[in-house]
């Protein structure tokens, strides 16, 4: 893995630790050392996960979307932010294959290179976004109710998302001015943009770890006073989406900012650097079909609706033939799908 990977950087089949500066002679050289010790763990491992979880996330997120569009309200901002959420997700997954065939070489040019990069970092920080804006949101509804009447309006819902996706682009700029098409390899093309690029990563997903802590322990203080079961049951959905978004990036992040090469590392450290790496970058990426995991299992409301979406399927698979299919009755059941 180069010590200056990250998304697309670099084909992790071509695990070329090499720095492209002069300041990290020494690291480079053991990496050469080290290099070919996995290989073949890192393309293996590659090739069937992000497969696997290519198709499970386009199928997950997909009946996700499906069920807030047909059976829910989406003039409730939660379900807003759920819908980004999967679309989010869905981009994230479209950029797996795109991993999958770089694991040889980058064939698609020093464009595509910067774009499928900018398309990484939009996504990424779309995902943290909305979920730091879902908790303050939900902070706000059970702290402070009285605060949250004027919010649900269509303009703000324009607004609040058409914020998240903007800063989103802003931010995956440098994402894409510092890479390039390098010996056939998508990487940073410097090495101060490989280590703004961790720093910034790391800043915001602190920064939205802590607003969302602080969020989660008002609404826990608050909860025990109440006995709403319907306030329980979104806390409840909300906060598991993102602990597992945490538990999923949080290695990623640390093994990351390790990459940089800071500190100087024996052969054999930085070799199970490398292995850890690759652990944690495929539970990362593997973050975009957890979601719909966790609504079935956590969302009361889901299940129903994807029951009845099922139940509507069978039952066209049986009646197609003599009597045409009803698109089925919307029921409205609450603000959320939770």
């Amino acid at each position: 893995m180069d010590s200056e990977s990250d998304a697309l950087s670099i084909p992790a089949s071509r695990v070329q630790m090499e720095s492209s500066t002069a300041f990290y002679d020494y690291h480079d050289k053991l990496s050469l050392l080290c290099e070919n010790n996995v290989i073949f763990f890192s393309t293996i491992s590659t090739i069937v996960l992000y497969s696997l979880v290519f198709l499970l996330s386009l199928v997950g997120n997909s009946l996700v979307l499906w069920v807030l569009v047909k059976y829910e309200n989406l003039e409730s901002l939660t379900n807003i932010f759920i819908l980004n959420l999967c679309l989010s997700d869905l981009m994230f997954s479209c950029l797996l294959p795109v991993l999958i065939s770089a694991q040889w070489s980058w064939f698609l040019g020093d464009f595509f290179c910067k774009f499928f990069n900018m398309i990484f970092g939009i996504s990424l920080y779309s995902s943290i976004f909305f979920l730091t804006i879902m908790t303050i949101h939900r902070y706000l509804s059970v702290v402070s109710p009285i605060s949250t009447l004027g919010i649900h309006t269509l303009r703000c819902r324009v607004l609040v998302t058409s914020c998240v996706w903007a800063a989103s682009i802003l931010f995956s700029i440098p994402d894409a001015v510092f890479h390039k098409v390098i010996s056939l390899n998508c990487k940073y093309s410097e090495h101060h943009g490989f280590l703004a690029s961790v720093y910034q990563h790391n800043i915001f997903f602190l920064l939205s770890m802590g607003i969302i802590l602080f969020c989660y322990v008002q609404i826990l203080r608050t909860l025990f006073r109440t006995r709403s079961r319907q306030r329980h049951r979104t806390v409840r959905l909300i906060f598991t989406v993102v602990v597992a978004y945490f538990l999923s990036w949080a290695p990623y992040n640390l093994t990351l900012f390790l990459k940089t090469g800071i500190i100087q590392q024996s052969c054999e450290s930085l070799q199970q650097l490398d292995i850890a790496m690759i652990i944690c970058r495929h539970l990362a990426f593997s973050h975009c079909c957890f979601n719909p995991v966790l609504y079935v299992f956590v969302g009361i409301k889901f299940r129903r609706h994807l029951k009845h979406l099922f139940q509507q399927v069978w039952l066209c698979r049986k009646t197609s033939s003599t009597v045409p299919c009803s698109p089925g009755t919307f029921t409205y059941e609450g603000p959320s799908f939770y």
